[in-house]
């Protein structure tokens, strides 16, 4: 929804400087790598632990952001003579003071979660059940912090009928702020855990923290077999507004008569308010089975009516939070479930490990980190774990941790073992040793448990890829400097980066504040944030298999077929996610992948309306001839095509989204078309599509002289004997061949080297991991260096020579052969 910055001002009670006009936003940014439209948002600078978003705001303003909230004006205000800044002096609580109005313009009755485990399970839950009853506005995944709150409530608009909101809390007082925010007019209160206990004096003080959020609610609903959370209700005041479900309690308004677990399913048997019900769901594990009959309660204070489809309880999927099932080395089964890890947490997992142990055969293993920030002493806290562990029947403990090594002796498992480490048990044989198990991952994520999927292994190789990080900050900004300022960019960094490795091309482009990153596939995105890259990475490949991996890590995928498209809709709406950015594309003439620009831009449309797991994020296609002036009429024709079909979305969906047609070729060559954003290839490498000048080289693949023989004159050299010398010749060997990623094509004299500036050529069939070369009269010895490619002998000039293109080559060269980095 759109406000005019003059009602923001009042709002928030800031003081403005340079803002006139009736000027309006409707975007709240908070952090600049998310920037899409410029003149719809006003950025909030905030300052945080490891940040502060005051000093990217030059940067924005250079991107034509306007519009700021700041707790001290820049130094270089003068420099920006059009922009408008709200001067508050909390720019977190200005925020959320803009969020809470927001709130209160909306009579729509609205869920408030809150709770240590279960939050988002619920939230989820409900939308599954309700999302036919209602129009429902929600939490994006765990969005329940000071900052996520306020950006998810802002998502509301005229159109929703239900709200479903989750609050967490590490800190008293903090619900204080959140409670305006969401105001709930129904509350859940889903346990209460020791995660975060250590910001607390106690866990009732926690409690009656959480229970803040629901003052001014009309009702709280919450396990009223759990005497805790009762006695908190009570001593908060609120036990007139409490709807308690039980279990034992046939008087309550929900009575669960029975919870009865057969073949993966469970059968509820229930009296609501009198009335009987029965509701089979596809979960055995103690966590969902309390989850849904929080969902129960809700529906039926919110919508009795709800309840009459019992079918679509059966067919509720579970929510993919952090807690994976993976298929293990050596017939294993892996949970791994590092989300958190407190005591309550790790009693689900261990619920949840023993709800899949099928075959009693099959042994359970625990690996477990120590427990951080629970609140409680070490000891008190290792005996419970200890107990709780012994209860759940496993029957191998591997604990990390110096407190877990500590009071290894509570534990009674009849096998364990402890390291210091996560590194001291991945330098032990255990970590090779499980066969036919089902085994817990259960871990803080300081302890990085995901290293114990194996341990790294050392390549050596003589033959080295040298990559001039310089020489990428060059090539990216002198493209850049070819553009309009706040044209966006995409770096393409797929195919391993262009063979040059994607995570230090990738690392150099976020510190150069690039736009966005492109891969091909979904694993190769994976490897980048597991690497730390955090900008934005758009998929151009995905696979139907890889959306665990997509959604998992942040990444954007390319949409190219109705299939696709209807595929990831229906993914983000089982795993409760709303918004999620993709980028459509449109065959305008490629004729490879898209959409038909002509025909289905209607039907795209018309599905983006009828749902909120997706946002179109960007248009593009691809162009098919830039770097040939031939086909230049084409291109033209490929481009009005397109930008009539983005028009037409635009007008039919009334969203913006960001448009790119050109590659590195068509920003040579065609700049007017460079719309909003522009993706940026080969011309990144120091490879000109279309005889640019200015660019540097980034790559160079070097190798050294291992042996240099006297060969006779007559004799032949390598396989086949394909190559005899015309006279008495030194033929040196090098360590690199075709499974290094060198051409076979180019043995026999049909391709060069570079020693010392002379051109030496290849002899002999490429063989796998060697080759030789002829040094006749050069001074060349053993232990020289030899360029394969480089300066001194262009990609471009090996490329015509094997009637290929530069990106072929580049790409070739193999995983074995060693990256080095280095600037000048």
């Amino acid at each position: 929804m759109e406000y005019k910055v003059k009602d923001i001002v009042h709002i928030i009670k800031a003081k403005a400087d340079g803002c006139t006009g009736e000027d309006t936003v409707s975007l709240l940014l908070t952090d600049s790598r998310r920037l899409s439209f410029p003149a719809q948002s006003i950025f909030f600078a905030l300052r945080t632990k490891t940040n502060d978003g005051h000093k990217y705001i030059g940067e924005l303003y250079r991107l034509r952001v306007r519009h700021f909230v700041v707790s001290k004006m820049p130094a270089d205000r003068d420099s920006m003579p059009d922009a408008c800044f709200l001067l508050v002096g909390d720019t977190v609580k200005a925020l959320q003071k803009l969020a809470a109005y927001h709130r209160q313009r909306f009579q729509i009755p609205v869920v408030g979660i809150t709770g240590s485990n279960g939050k988002t399970v619920v939230k989820e839950f409900l939308y599954q059940l309700l999302h036919n009853e209602f129009n429902i506005v929600r939490s994006p995944r765990s969005y329940n912090s000071q900052i996520g709150v306020p950006l998810s409530v802002w998502e509301t608009n005229e159109k929703h009928t239900l709200g479903i909101f989750e609050a967490g809390i590490s800190q008293p007082d903090e619900m204080h702020s959140l409670q305006p925010i969401i105001f709930p007019t129904v509350g859940i209160l889903t346990n209460i855990g020791e995660a975060h206990q250590e910001n607390f004096i106690s866990a009732v003080q926690k409690c009656r923290e959480k229970l803040t959020l629901f003052t001014a609610a009309e009702v709280v609903i919450y396990n009223a077999d759990d005497k805790f959370l009762t006695n908190c209700i009570e001593s908060a005041c609120l036990s007139h507004k409490a709807i308690g479900w039980s279990r034992i309690n046939s008087e309550a308004p929900l009575f669960i008569r029975a919870a009865e677990k057969a073949d993966g399913k469970t059968t509820l048997q229930c009296t609501m308010m009198g009335i009987e019900g029965k509701f089979v769901i596809p979960f055995t594990d103690d966590a969902s089975i309390e989850n849904v009959i929080q969902c129960l309660a809700v529906m039926l204070y919110l919508k009795p009516s709800s309840l009459g489809d019992a079918a679509k309880f059966a067919h509720l999927e579970p929510v993919d939070m952090r807690l994976n099932i993976l298929q293990g080395i050596n017939n294993c089964l892996l949970i791994n479930d590092t989300y958190n890890s407190d005591i309550h947490s790790l009693d689900i997992a261990l619920a949840f490990q023993q709800s899949r142990r099928v075959d009693k055969a099959v042994k359970s293993v625990l690996i477990l980190s120590d427990i951080l920030q629970s609140g409680t002493l070490p000891k008190l806290l290792y005996k419970k774990v200890a107990d709780m562990i012994s209860r759940r029947d496993t029957d191998r403990l591997v604990g990390i941790g110096r407190n877990l090594t500590a009071y290894s002796n509570f534990f009674s498992t009849k096998e364990k073992e402890f390291y210091p480490s996560t590194e001291d048990f991945l330098a032990s044989d255990a970590c090779r040793n499980f066969r036919d198990e089902l085994i817990l991952i259960k871990g803080a994520r300081q302890f990085h448990f995901e290293q114990i999927a194996g341990l790294l292994e050392q390549k050596v190789h003589e033959t080295i890829l040298e990559v001039n990080l310089d020489a990428v900050v060059h090539n990216f900004n002198y493209i850049r400097s070819l553009l309009r300022p706040e044209t966006k960019i995409v770096c393409m960094v797929k195919a391993f980066g262009y063979g040059a490795g994607s995570y230090e091309i990738a690392k150099t482009l976020q510190d150069q504040r690039c736009d966005y990153l492109a891969t091909a596939l979904a694993d190769e995105g994976e490897e980048l944030r597991k690497a730390g890259i955090s900008i934005p990475i758009i998929v151009m490949n995905p696979e139907f298999s890889s959306f665990n991996v997509l959604f998992e890590n942040s990444l954007e995928p390319e949409v190219y077929s109705f299939r696709l498209l209807d595929a990831v809709i229906r993914e983000t709406e089982r795993r409760g996610i709303v918004s999620y950015p993709v980028h459509l594309k449109l065959d305008t003439g490629m004729h490879r992948l898209g959409f038909n620009p002509e025909t289905d831009i209607p039907a795209i449309a018309a599905r983006l309306k009828r749902q909120s797991g997706i946002t179109a994020r960007s248009l593009f296609t691809h162009l098919a001839g830039t770097d040939e002036a031939a086909l230049d009429g084409f291109t033209e024709q490929q481009a009005a095509l397109f930008n009539r079909a983005a028009q037409a979305l635009e007008e039919a969906t009334r969203q913006k989204v960001i448009r790119h047609i050109l590659n590195s070729a068509g920003i040579e060559r065609f700049a007017h078309y460079q719309a909003d954003m522009v993706r940026l290839g080969i011309s990144l490498y120091g490879i000109s599509a279309a005889g640019l000048q200015g660019l540097k080289n980034v790559s160079t693949l070097r190798t050294t002289i291992l042996q240099i023989r006297e060969i006779p004159a007559g004799e032949s050299v390598g396989y086949n004997r394909k190559t005899f010398v015309e006279r008495d010749s030194r033929i040196a060997v090098i360590p690199i061949g075709y499974a290094d990623g060198l051409d076979r094509r180019l043995g026999n004299r049909n391709g060069e080297v570079s020693i010392h500036s002379i051109r030496c050529p290849i002899v002999g069939n490429v063989c796998m991991d060697t080759c030789m070369i002829d040094v006749t009269g050069t001074d060349a010895e053993e232990g020289d260096p030899v360029i394969i490619f480089g300066e001194e002998l262009p990609v471009e000039e090996i490329a015509r020579r094997r009637q290929t293109i530069p990106y072929e080559i580049l790409t070739s060269v193999s995983a074995r052969v060693k990256r080095v980095y280095y600037r000048e």
